[in-house]
């Protein structure tokens, strides 16, 4: 599979599946941002840091869109 093809379906999860509490929205955005951060060669620790407070605020600001 080609990178950008696994990015793009991590990143469909990620925004489908916000999670219900702050400690869910943050394992899955930590989820997503290490899976994405690997497949592009990135560090894995900062992009699930990037990721799960990404996803929790985003969650916490717009709680009709996750």
């Amino acid at each position: 599979m080609s990178k950008p093809f696994v990015l793009g379906c991590t990143l469909l999860v990620a925004l489908a599946a916000c999670g219900r509490t702050v400690g869910e929205q943050a394992v899955i955005g930590g989820g997503a941002g290490a899976v994405g951060s690997a497949v592009l060669g990135g560090d894995p620790l900062v992009g699930a840091a990037v990721g799960a407070g990404g996803n929790v605020v985003f969650c916490q600001a717009f709680p009709d869109r996750c």
